[in-house]
């Protein structure tokens, strides 16, 4: 019965070292899927920035010259406001986006 035990374990460990002196996979390299997912999110990270500041800058100039020339009236003040602080935050999603795909691209390389 131990002699079983011990043929069946020096089985199992040779036949390990044997598929892992001829297995024909390269540990050392990126693999191609990797590689491809993190070239894929630099180039939208970078996309998604610099389109989300022209519409957060075009926003902002927006609601700031509907609050100039709103001549008092608070209905066009508040929509102004409003239009100011929903793109000032949209932009700061967007910068929060940016961070998060990072990260992700760093845990992927």
């Amino acid at each position: 019965m131990k002699r079983k035990k011990v043929l069946f374990i020096f089985t199992i460990f040779v036949s390990a070292i044997f598929f892992c002196a001829l297995s024909n996979i390269s540990f050392a390299a990126d693999p191609k899927l990797v590689t491809t997912l993190t070239g894929a999110f630099t180039k939208l990270e970078g996309y998604i920035v610099k389109i989300a500041t022209s519409f957060a800058a075009v926003a902002v100039a927006t609601g700031l010259l509907m609050r100039k020339f709103s001549l008092g009236d608070e209905k066009k003040i508040y929509r102004a406001n409003n239009l100011i602080k929903g793109s000032i935050t949209s932009y700061v999603l967007i910068i929060c986006i940016d961070l998060i795909l990072s990260l992700i691209s760093t845990v992927l390389s």
